[in-house]
Parts: structure tokens; C-alpha cells; sequence
């Protein structure tokens, strides 16, 4: 079969033959080993060095601490209802759900602007910035005096906290390769299960501590607190944060040029060049596979809506306020330990949907038993398994999205912000399943989450079967013979392989033949592994097989519709629209 060869502009050189991929880091078939952290094989030492002082400087200095103070910030009115703020603001009925419910509304309607902008500004200012807002609003939540103060403020609250998560998020993706990012999404999310489980201690100590102090409710005092350590990490952010990995601060010379490099090299073969922030909105809703992860995140954070009513739940335990808080720790120091063995594992692997059936698999489990018995001790071993089982995920799916919609930085950066979106609105209706009548089983909470949790689980083998079916079309339009017609320029040639001028038509065509031949190569040895449909994980390592992945049948037509068609599919350009801009014909 003839295959398309389209010209490109020199902007794509830095895209690898076959024939320097047995020298390129990250390609499978010559990388026997891995580093240690098991995401990039066989890694230099310099570049060991560099991913290290990447991890403690971003990770565990900045983006860990903020995140478990973004999580702290949002989850103290789990807290504070167990030191009777629903009496002292006289709040009846469902008014603490929509307290909690309204937090989501704000931080929806902000998320996709924030990360729109974010590609366009310098990240880690603008982080750091939003952060000292929060804290100031967070602080400010220990002045309310009514219910309406207290819905303004949790309004406020998610719409200055908006911006944090997907913009980390997409932090992560320019500063760690596609196989690193995983697990290190893994280690952000469990800053955020632990904040959920230590903000009970923290609480247990500020209300034993300054209960009634200078004539303030303790929860009063734990909005203070807490906001002042925000502000103060704020600060902090603003000098430690980095912006982009050639402008880092606290990197020498040779560390930005490694850094910058390394990411040039991760990119997918189908890389587009800097686009408006409209055009990556426009690429993310024009991929139906967006929508997909979206409902899997929907589903997946609705069945952890019993996050904010935690502490409500563990007193039905029977104990005092303070064990109770004290109570609600272990389960997600548990849960925390079981996300980055899940997160490690998945990057590992390169594995998703089994992780995600797993993961939820217990979660029902742990629902299933919650809702069933109020024995004290089944009851609490049930808390340590739902807790682990749903949020052992997040870190795998949001992996998923990111590195199987990453075609260019602004779509990569919406589809993070929608798919967090489209799970967030989970929490704005998931309030509402914790109604106060339902103590002290909580059955409609609990058997909800199942629910929630087995569809999400549909979702994830949805996308295996989907991407399974699109990538044995693709087998087939590609396993005859690849033709070649001599263009002068640059090349994209069938399955979208740039290679550089070629002088001599017969040596193009002996590229051909090895790229043929290797990628065969890699198809007959992997065998099983090759039908798995999570070619997004399996597709970093091997360009060739990250083109099929990421941009289904692009170049695989001469004619306008089928240019047409995938130009829809995956939101990159036409043929028609590159030689437009580009001059050639």
C-alpha cells in the first residue's frame, strides 16, 4: 500500500529516525535496566542526578507541601462540623452539604480558564500566587458569623484553589518524561490523602488546645491556623517554584540544558508546534477520548464524596470528639502508601486498566461492608479499605489522560483541567449523599459510591477496547510495504516517521525497509503485550508505536476527506492547513 509522504517544516527535526533510536534514551529494545525509580530505563547517571534534584526541589519542597495545604484548607469543614459549627453559624438540614457542595462550584467554574492561561504565563507565579489568595480566604472563613458567610467564603475558596491541581499537574509533564510522570502524579496525590488523614490530628490538637481562647471557637482558630500556613508556604513558592526547565533558578547551566533536552526527546512523534489556548481547547472537546477519561474521573470522585464527611461517619464509631479525630488518620496514611504502590506500579508496567479494576474493586468491597454493619471494629477495617481502594486511582487515571492526550502543550494542559473538572462536579452532587437522616449506617452514601465505583471501572475497559479496536486498524493499514516517493525537504511518511533531507531516493528507501523491519521487530516480540490497547504507556518507548497511539490514521489518506477526518479526530492541522503556514506545497 502507498503510503502519504507529507513535507514539514525544520521545526520537527528533533524527531528521531530508526536508525538513532538504538541510541536514543527510552527505547525498549535496548534498555534492559531502570533507574531508581523504575520510569526511565537505563537513564545516564547525570541525567539519575538531575530527576533527583528535580524530585526533592519540586516535589517533596513545593508541590507535595502545597497540595496537602490545599487539601487541608478544603477539608476543615470536615473538621470543624465535630467542634458544632453548624450550631454556632445555626445552620439546619442540608445546609452543611451545600457548605461543602458550593466549594466545587467555584472551583469548576475556574479550572479550564486558570489552565488555559497557565500555558501562556510563568507557572509557578501563578501558582504561588493563587496560593497566597486561598490562604487569605481560607483565614477569613473564622470571621463568618451566619450561613451566607460561610457559603460566600467555601465559594471563594474553590474558585482561588482552581488553579493548583491541574496546574501542578501540567508542571509535572514539562519537567518529567511521559514514563516518570505517572508515578510522580502518584507521590502529589498522596500529599492530598495524607492532608485528608492528618488534618484530623491537626484539628484534634487545635480544638483540645484553643477551644474558647481569647473567646473563639476552636474552629475558628483551625481557619486561622491553617491559612497562615498557606500564606507562609506561598511565600516560599514564589522563590522555589519553577517556571519552565531552561529557566529553573536553581539549576546550573548544564542542568537546564539536560532538563530542556530530555523533554524535547519525551515529546510524541506527532508534537505539535505552540498554538493559541482556544486551539488546545478546540483539539481536547474534538477527541472523544477526552470525554471518555472525563466520565471515568466523574465516576471515580463521585465515589470518593465521602471524603468531606470522613470524620461525620468515624464518630458513628461511638467515641469522643477527639478520637474520633484522631480515628479518621490511619486509614489515609494507609490509602496514602497504597496510591504510591499503585502510582510506581502502573508507571512500571505500563499498565492502567487492571491497576483501576483493582483499585475500585476494593473500594466497593469497603462500601459493601460499611453499609452493611455497625460493628465497631468490622466497621472501621472497612473505612482502611475504602479509603485505599478509591484513592489508590487518581494518579493512574489522570497518567492515562495525560500521556494519551498530549499531542500538543495547550490541549495537554485543558484535557488535565477538564478531566479534573468533570471529576470535581462528582463532589457537587456527592454532598448531598450524606444526608444527616441517613445516620448512623449511611447506606445511601456508601452504596452510591459502589455504584459509582463500578462504573468507572466500566469506563476504563471501555477506552482498552477502544484503543485495542483503532490500534489493529492502524496494524493493518501499515503492515504492507511502505512506498516511497522522493520529496526534497522533510519527510512524514506513512505512520508519521520524520526523517531529515535525503539526497539519494534509494537510501530513503532502505529507511524505509529497516523502519518496516523494525517495527515488526517490536510487534512479533511483544506479542500480547502489543493487543493490550494501553498503547499510550507502551507507545513511550518506542516512537514509532507512541505515533500510533497518540494520532490514529493522520497521513494515512491523500485525499481531503480523510485529511479532514483525522485533523478531527486528533485535533492536529490538516496537510492543507500546515501548507498554509508553512509555504510549501
Amino acid at each position: 500500500m502507498a503510503a502519504s509522504i507529507e513535507k514539514r517544516t525544520s521545526r520537527e527535526e528533533h524527531v528521531d529516525t530508526f536508525a538513532d533510536d538504538e541510541k536514543k534514551p527510552g527505547f525498549s529494545a535496548q534498555e534492559p535496566g531502570a533507574d531508581y525509580s523504575g520510569a526511565v530505563r537505563k537513564t545516564d547517571p547525570e541525567e539519575i542526578k538531575l530527576v533527583r534534584k528535580l524530585d526533592w526541589m519540586i516535589m517533596v519542597s513545593t508541590l507535595c507541601v502545597m497540595y496537602f495545604l490545599n487539601y487541608v484548607d478544603r477539608n476543615a469543614i470536615a473538621q470543624a462540623r465535630i467542634n458544632d459549627i453548624e450550631e454556632d453559624l445555626g445552620m439546619t438540614g442540608n445546609d452543611f452539604n451545600t457548605a461543602v457542595s458550593i466549594l466545587f462550584v467555584g472551583y469548576v467554574l475556574m479550572q479550564i480558564p486558570s489552565n488555559m492561561l497557565i500555558t501562556k504565563v510563568k507557572p509557578g507565579m501563578y501558582m504561588s500566587a493563587w496560593m497566597l489568595v486561598w490562604a487569605v480566604v481560607s483565614a477569613c472563613t473564622a470571621l463568618v458569623q451566619n450561613f451566607a458567610g460561610i457559603v460566600a467564603c467555601r465559594f471563594f475558596l474553590g474558585v482561588t484553589e482552581a488553579p493548583f491541581y491541574p496546574g501542578a499537574t501540567y508542571m509535572l509533564s514539562t519537567f518529567y518524561t511521559r514514563k516518570e510522570v505517572a508515578s510522580r502524579i502518584a507521590m502529589l496525590y498522596c500529599a492530598q490523602i495524607l492532608a485528608t488523614g492528618f488534618s484530623g490530628l491537626i484539628a484534634a490538637g487545635i480544638f483540645a488546645g484553643l477551644d474558647d481562647v481569647r473567646g473563639l471557637e476552636g474552629w475558628r482558630w483551625l481557619f486561622i491556623l491553617e491559612g497562615a500556613a498557606t500564606a507562609l508556604m506561598a511565600l516560599v513558592g514564589f522563590w522555589l517554584l519553577p517556571d519552565t526547565p531552561s529557566t529553573t533558578r536553581w539549576l546550573n547551566e548544564r542542568e537546564r540544558e539536560l532538563a530542556h533536552t530530555r523533554m524535547v526527546k519525551d515529546r510524541p512523534a506527532n508534537h505539535g508546534t505552540e498554538g493559541s489556548a482556544l486551539e488546545g481547547l478546540k483539539q481536547a472537546c474534538r477527541d472523544k477520548r477526552t470525554w471518555l477519561f472525563i466520565l471515568m474521573q466523574n465516576f471515580h470522585l463521585s465515589a470518593c464524596s465521602f471524603n468531606s464527611f470522613f470524620p461525620t461517619v468515624v464518630r458513628t464509631l461511638g467515641f469522643s470528639d477527639t478520637i474520633t479525630l484522631v480515628l479518621t488518620c490511619p486509614p489515609f496514611i494507609f490509602a496514602g502508601a497504597a496510591g504510591i504502590l499503585f502510582g510506581w506500579s502502573s508507571g512500571r508496567l505500563h499498565e492502567r486498566t487492571w491497576h483501576i479494576t483493582v483499585g475500585l474493586t476494593c473500594a466497593i468491597v469497603g462500601f459493601a461492608v460499611a453499609a452493611a454493619t455497625l460493628n465497631v471494629p468490622a466497621r472501621y477495617v472497612s473505612f482502611f479499605i475504602l479509603a485505599s481502594g478509591a484513592y489508590s486511582v487518581n494518579s493512574v487515571i489522570i497518567g492515562w489522560a495525560s500521556s494519551t492526550l498530549s499531542q500538543t502543550k495547550e490541549k495537554k494542559a485543558v484535557v488535565l483541567a477538564m478531566t479534573n473538572v468533570g471529576g470535581q462536579i462528582g463532589y457537587i452532587y456527592g454532598a448531598y449523599l450524606w444526608p444527616k437522616s441517613d445516620d448512623p449506617r449511611y447506606v445511601i452514601g456508601f452504596s452510591a459510591s459502589a455504584a459509582f465505583a463500578l462504573a468507572s471501572i466500566g469506563c476504563a475497559w471501555f477506552i482498552r477496547v477502544l484503543l485495542i479496536r483503532e490500534n489493529r486498524k492502524i496494524r493493518a493499514s501499515t503492515s504492507e510495504h511502505v512506498n516511497l516517493k522522493y520529496q526534497h525537504g522533510l519527510y512524514h511518511v506513512g505512520i508519521a516517521l520524520v526523517v531529515p533531507n535525503v539526497d539519494d531516493t534509494d537510501d530513503y528507501e532502505h529507511r524505509a525497509k529497516q523502519t518496516d523491519q523494525k517495527y515488526d521487530d517490536v510487534a512479533s516480540k511483544e506479542g500480547d503485550e502489543d493487543e493490550s490497547g494501553e498503547h499510550t504507556e507502551r507507545g513511550d518507548d518506542h516512537p514509532v508505536r507512541a505515533k500510533l497511539c497518540h494520532e490514529p490514521f493522520v497521513g494515512q489518506a491523500a485525499n481531503e476527506a480523510a485529511d479532514d477526518a483525522g485533523a478531527a479526530q486528533t485535533g492536529l492541522p490538516t496537510r492543507r492547513q500546515l501548507r498554509a503556514t508553512t509555504g510549501f506545497n
